[in-house]
Formats: C-alpha cells, sequence, structure tokens
C-alpha cells in the first residue's frame, strides 16, 4: 500500500501544477470545479498531463468546491457530487505510484468578514467528508492567508483522519503572514496542530518562496513544501499571463531542495512543462537532512515618542469632562474662506475636534486631508478628526492614505463604510468596497503595531485613535448594540451616533450601552426649518424625528424664528445627552457654524454648572 510520508521521508517529491491554468487555456473561464461533472474528459486530460510530465503527486479538482464559493455560481448544493466526481477523476488519471491529494482552498484573504468563522467551518466540513468517504490518500490545504483560518480547519482534518495533511500558507510579502506572523512561527503552529508538511504556496515566484525559506530550519516533525507561481502576472488583452520559461524552474528546484523542501509543486500560471522542469531539476538529488542558517537582519519597528502635546488627547479629555466634537463639511466648491472662518470660531469657542466628512452621500467635496492641512496652518486650539470611507480607495488606497496621514501628524480617524455611489452626484461611478468599516478598524489598529495590510512591517508604528459609527435610529436598538461590540472587538476607541431626536432615544441608548467603556459621542443635528426637518425625517436614511420635534418646527412663520427653535430644541436634547454621556458630536447644517459655536458655548457653561454643584 502507497505511503505517502514514506515517501516524503525518502525523497523529494514532485507535485502537479495549477489546474486552472490548464482549463483557462483550453477556454474555460468560469466555475472550474464544474467541469467535474459538465466536462470530466478536460479535467481527466488535465491530470494525465502532469503525470505524464513527472508528477508524483496529483490533486482533486477541488479548490473552490465548497458551499461559500460555488454558491456564486449556483451551485452550493452540488457540493457534494463535485468533489466526489473530483477523487474519481484523479484516481482514474493516477497510475500505482502516484499519489492523490484532496484539495480545500482557503476562504478569508484581507477581507475577512467576506464569511464568518461559523460559516467557514460548516462549509468546509462538507467537502471534507465528501473527499475523505470517497478515498484520497492525503488532504491538501492550500492558498491560506489567514492563519487562524487554517489552524481551526486544520484541527478538524486531524480529528477526523490520520491520513497525511499539508498546509500550504500564502503570503502577500516574503517571510511574513498578512497578519505579521513570522512564517517560521506559523510553520511551528501548524507542525503543533498535526500538520505532516506545512508550506508556501501562490501569490510569490520562486525567487522569493526561496527567500522565505532561507531562515527557516528543518521542523522536528513535519516536512516542508513549496508550490509557487510561475511567475509576477502580466496584464495582456484584458488576461493575466504568467512566464513560460521553465528552465529557471529547473535551476530553481535544487535551490528549494537546498533549503529543505520535499514536495514542490507549481501553483498559478504554471503547466505540465514547469513540472517536467521541476522533475529534471531534482533528478539524482538526496532530500537534505541538515540546514545551517544563515542570521538574517531584523527589521525593528519603532514605536515612536506620541508628539508633544500642550492640551490632553480627545479621549483623555471624554473621561474627564463634556467634549465637543463638530463636523464640519469639506466645501463641494474650491471658495475656503467660510470653511476657515468657522474652524477658527469653533476653536475659539472651544470646541475639542472637528471632524472632516470624505465625500459624504457620495458626494465629491475638497480633500478632508487637504483641509485638515489647512485646520492646522491656522494653529487653532483644536484637532482633525479626518473620515475615511472605504467606497473610494481599494487596499491599496486605504494603507497609502494612512501611512499620509501618520507622517502628517492626523491620528484622529473615523473609519465608516460609505455610501454608495449611486445616491450621489455621480451614479454611474465605481464603489470600491475592498474593506468595511470592521476590517478598516482592525488594519488601522494592526498599522499601530506597525503592519502594514500585507503583514509586512511599517518599520515604525502608528498610534490611530480610530472612531467608529453608530446609528442608534433603529427598530432593533439591541441589534445595533451588536454591531457597536462587534466594532469593539475590531478596535474601535470611541463613538459617534447619528443625530438624535428624541430625548427617550438618548435614555435608552445609556441603559443598552452602559457595559460599552468606550466614550460614545451623541449626535445632536440643529434644525433650520420645517423644510429642512421634513427632509431629514423623510428621506435621509438614519434619521427619526419625534413627532413634537416636526410639529414644533412647522409652527415657526419666519426663518430666524425656525433657527431659534432648532437651536432650542437642540439645547434641550444636549442637556439630557449630558446627564448620561460626556461626548456630544454636533453637525453643523449648511455651514451654518455660527449655531454650533453657540451649543458648544451652551454646553460649556451647563458643564460648569453641573461642576459647581
Amino acid at each position: 500500500m502507497k505511503d505517502l510520508r514514506n515517501a516524503l521521508h525518502d525523497q523529494i517529491l514532485i507535485a502537479d501544477g495549477a489546474i486552472g491554468t490548464l482549463l483557462y487555456a483550453h477556454g474555460v473561464d468560469h466555475c472550474f470545479e464544474a467541469f467535474n461533472l459538465t466536462k470530466p474528459d478536460e479535467v481527466l486530460q488535465v491530470h494525465h498531463s502532469y503525470i505524464n510530465a513527472g508528477a508524483d503527486i496529483i490533486q482533486t479538482n477541488t479548490y473552490s468546491a465548497n458551499y461559500i464559493k460555488l454558491a456564486r455560481y449556483g451551485l452550493e448544493d452540488q457540493v457534494h457530487e463535485i468533489n466526489v466526481k473530483a477523487v474519481q477523476l484523479a484516481k482514474q488519471a493516477a497510475n500505482k505510484d502516484t499519489f492523490v491529494l484532496g484539495t480545500i482552498g482557503g476562504i478569508r484573504g484581507v477581507q475577512k468578514l467576506i464569511s464568518s468563522q461559523k460559516d467557514i467551518v460548516r462549509s468546509f466540513k462538507e467537502q471534507l467528508f465528501s473527499l475523505l468517504l470517497e478515498g484520497v490518500d492525503g488532504i491538501l490545504l492550500e492558498t491560506y492567508y489567514d492563519l487562524e483560518e487554517l489552524s481551526t480547519v486544520l484541527q478538524i482534518v486531524r480529528q477526523e483522519t490520520s491520513l497525511p495533511i499539508i498546509t500550504n500558507v500564502t503570503m502577500h510579502e516574503p517571510g511574513v503572514l498578512e497578519n505579521g506572523t513570522l512564517l517560521h512561527d506559523a510553520f511551528l503552529e501548524l507542525e503543533q496542530l498535526g500538520a505532516d508538511v506545512v508550506g508556501i504556496n501562490c501569490r510569490l515566484g520562486p525567487h522569493h518562496m526561496i527567500e522565505s525559506l532561507t531562515p527557516i530550519p528543518l521542523l522536528e516533525k513535519a516536512y516542508l513544501s513549496a508550490f509557487p507561481n510561475a511567475s509576477l502576472p502580466a496584464y495582456e488583452n484584458g488576461k493575466l499571463v504568467y512566464s513560460k520559461h521553465t528552465d529557471y524552474f529547473r535551476k530553481c528546484a535544487k535551490s528549494f531542495r537546498d533549503q529543505g523542501v520535499r514536495l514542490i509543486g507549481g501553483c498559478c500560471g504554471t503547466t505540465p512543462d514547469h513540472i517536467r522542469a521541476l522533475k529534471e531539476g531534482i533528478e539524482g538529488l538526496e532530500p537534505i537532512t541538515s540546514k545551517k542558517i544563515v542570521d538574517q537582519p531584523i527589521i525593528i519597528t519603532k514605536k515612536e515618542n506620541p508628539p508633544s502635546q500642550t492640551q490632553p488627547s480627545l479621549l483623555d479629555k471624554v473621561k474627564e469632562r463634556p467634549t465637543v466634537i463638530v463636523e464640519l463639511d469639506p466645501p463641494k466648491h474650491l471658495e475656503i474662506d467660510d470653511f476657515l472662518e468657522g474652524v477658527k470660531q469653533l476653536g475659539n469657542a472651544g470646541v475639542d475636534a472637528i471632524t472632516l466628512a470624505d465625500n459624504s452621500l457620495a458626494t465629491p467635496r475638497i480633500s478632508n486631508l487637504a483641509m485638515a492641512i489647512k485646520m492646522k496652518e491656522l494653529d487653532v486650539p483644536v484637532e482633525p478628526l479626518i473620515h475615511l470611507t472605504c467606497r473610494d480607495r481599494n487596499l491599496i488606497g486605504l494603507q497609502a492614505h494612512l501611512m499620509g496621514l501618520h507622517t502628517l501628524g492626523f491620528h484622529n480617524v473615523l473609519a465608516i463604510t460609505g455610501d454608495p455611489t449611486r445616491i450621489g452626484g455621480f451614479p454611474g461611478a465605481s464603489s470600491v468596497f475592498d474593506a468595511t468599516s470592521f476590517e478598516l478598524i482592525r488594519l488601522m489598529k494592526q498599522c499601530n503595531e506597525g503592519i502594514s495590510f500585507s503583514g509586512s512591517s511599517l518599520r515604525k508604528k502608528t498610534d490611530f485613535k480610530v472612531a467608529a459609527a453608530f446609528n442608534p435610529n433603529v427598530a432593533n436598538l439591541e441589534k445595533a448594540v451588536k454591531r457597536m461590540e462587534k466594532k469593539v472587538e475590531h478596535g474601535a476607541d470611541y463613538f459617534l451616533t447619528q443625530p438624535i431626536f428624541h430625548h427617550e432615544q438618548i435614555v435608552k441608548l445609556y441603559r443598552e450601552t452602559k457595559h460599552i467603556k468606550q466614550p460614545i459621542f451623541i449626535g445632536i443635528m440643529p434644525l433650520v426649518s420645517h423644510k429642512n426637518a421634513e427632509f431629514l425625517h423623510h428621506e435621509v436614511p438614519g434619521m427619526r424625528l419625534s413627532d413634537e420635534v416636526r410639529a414644533r418646527m412647522q409652527a415657526q412663520t419666519n426663518r430666524h424664528d425656525a433657527i431659534r427653535e432648532g437651536i432650542e430644541i437642540s439645547k434641550e436634547l444636549i442637556q439630557t445627552a449630558i446627564n448620561y454621556f460626556n461626548g456630544i458630536y454636533l453637525i453643523t447644517p449648511f455651514m451654518h457654524y455660527q449655531i454650533t459655536t453657540e451649543l458648544t458655548q451652551y454646553i460649556q457653561k451647563i458643564s460648569e454648572q453641573v461642576q459647581t454643584n
């Protein structure tokens, strides 16, 4: 009987290459796993081509054959059928010396919230049992960016079978996983959890994989594996194209062997020619049993001293006294004098921070970073709190923007998902949404540890204080608070709420959030007219005005009286809010900063009265 563990002990084995690459070359640009059922001859031919090229191991065409990924094609009810057929095809192609591995691919990438851990486990088990029941020689877990996900599913496999398990992580950057875990530490964890082979696949070509393996010693219980991409992909005529320089793979095979790799295969872009080259490259070579490690230079991540401050930070203030944040939207045009005058007046009135929206309601405004710099030039004693939306920037842009904020000394950021473009002035514009606000909060906190989104070192630690948005104007407040708790888990430092127009809602919010330690700034938006009130109530998501407030605004006969009534309503709400919360978030209506200036002064007045009493 074939024994994969014994074979790996005695020799270097060659695995197959990319299945999807060959199917794509045949004109298949769909769900590759579905062709186990609809085009089995195509899949069978791929297996034969790799075996003929010298592969000792082939994997089933099941990388994405799980419930979550098949659901994208409406095939979620065919998980078992697709996996069973895949094993049958691989075993049909295999000869007496060929090992067949049941392949299960990772689900999570940087976007960890695409699927919950619970859904991943359920989906994984269904696929695993289908592969095991059909009889494979081992399980290959490959392309796992998230070590937590891989560790979880590895434990499940180890509990269910004694078959050999190969675990391959995937890195954005050489030598480190996306959460900053060093490759060696990840290997040790996987070895401890029962993996027979630990290694890397996908994303990187041979050069960077060899570089990553150079500082890795041989492990006590597990062997090493490497499944490199053919190269970095080029983009030609709308398609990703990989290098066909197979002679390079032949030369790299010995380098992999010298790093202690016992199992070498191929990933994206590799073909039977690449596998043939690997086979030729290790011909006559024995696996190494000892390895000398050359010390690698250590990149130290520095924690910068916080900038010198003449006054406590925003979070320090709100713990001690009522603290005021004012939203002052950057202009939609290039005339900024009124905005800057508003900043001056608000700063002189004692506002603690001014928030700068990031193209709110999907409408273009002057860059809030540019306006923050202009604020800084005024030298007023008020902090900019910069909104950062996930809508307009992909992950590359988000990280670049955050590094820029840190470099310029802006550390207070409100992380929001962002309004969809269809509601704004450019409804045909693209919405990016590479991340949600939850993920952005987590990624910002990762930057605070000196780790980039990809896991590489930033060489310095950022010092972001991350605000999060909260909408209490919902039918199910308990469910909304659960979302708040989830944002706390991801690292939110404090919250800004949508405007509240009900005294009872403020009290209810206090009762539902007493267990949350992070400060909550209660949103107060002064109304300026009955028309303004009706628009907010009926047309703006997340806004709900009480009947009493709407009636009071309707009763005003002129603009001046309406504004005064709106201010009076806001003062009454502030009075209630300060009884329960230390943070007030004033939303300036239509650049009427005189209104929020007056309200700020009112807050200071009643705060002094409270302290005196």
